[in-house]
């Protein structure tokens, strides 16, 4: 079963009451908010009337709140690294390269 992946991308402020009435029943309150709807001819009927303020993709099953959330969280990105993590590092490379020696030597 399809669904509509519905995004509110503009808002409804100063539109007509019959216009913010099908976003409403869309379940649609805030700009950014995510809802996903069976695809369905009431679907899309309401999905023509508000065309203009909504993003609509068609995707093969509904995500989750949480599965919605982690796709939103950016890429961690970079680190800072700390004097003692920088310390604690070069401690593990100095043992290593203890460890190799030893080795090296049996």
């Amino acid at each position: 079963m399809s669904f509509f992946r519905i995004t509110l991308h503009r808002s409804a402020i100063g539109l007509p009451k019959r216009t913010r009435g099908v976003l409403a029943a869309l379940g649609l309150h805030r700009r950014g908010q995510l809802v996903f709807h069976p695809v369905s001819a009431q679907f899309a009927g309401m999905i023509m009337k508000v065309k203009e303020l909504v993003i609509v993709e068609e995707v093969d099953r509904a995500l989750t709140k949480r599965e919605v959330h982690d796709s939103r969280k950016p890429d961690p990105g970079f680190w800072l690294e700390t004097a003692r993590a920088v310390g604690l590092q070069q401690q593990q490379q100095q043992f290593q390269q203890q460890q190799q020696e030893e080795e090296v030597r049996l």
